[in-house]
């Protein structure tokens, strides 16, 4: 079960993942191609900075390649021992996945990134500079 506080939460929801409170992008449907990297600068919530450095996401590149192979061994698997297909089939069956589950990748790659380096922190508000 999802629960907030979890990094799986803020994975799946693209949340904060420090407030879990809103999502990371401007857009939530990841089918708008347009806007599937778009993000908010900052949480409204807990001020978290989305972009940590200059460049930040492009490690995002090397989860989104490990999520690639695990979609297409996945495809792979189902079309040629599920449903017994030929070679060839599976081939297409593993483009056309890569196709369509493209957007998500992406989205999923860059919540894995930031969460690996920032936690969920339920007394955010407590931490947050006096003015």
């Amino acid at each position: 079960m999802l629960k907030k506080g979890s990094k799986l939460y803020s994975i799946l929801t693209g949340t904060c993942p420090r407030c879990h409170q809103e999502s990371m992008y401007l857009n939530k449907n990841p089918y708008n191609i347009g806007s599937v990297y778009k993000m908010h600068n900052n949480c409204s919530h807990c001020g978290l900075h989305y972009k940590i450095e200059p460049s930040f996401f492009y490690g995002a590149m090397y989860v989104s390649y490990g999520l690639g192979v695990t979609f297409s061994v996945a495809a792979f698997i189902i079309t040629r021992v599920f449903i017994g297909t030929t070679l060839k089939n599976s081939f297409f069956a593993i483009i056309a996945t890569l196709i369509i589950f493209m957007p998500i990748i992406m989205r999923l790659s860059r919540n894995i990134w930031i969460n690996f380096f920032i936690s969920y922190k339920d007394d955010w508000k407590d931490r947050q500079p006096k003015p």
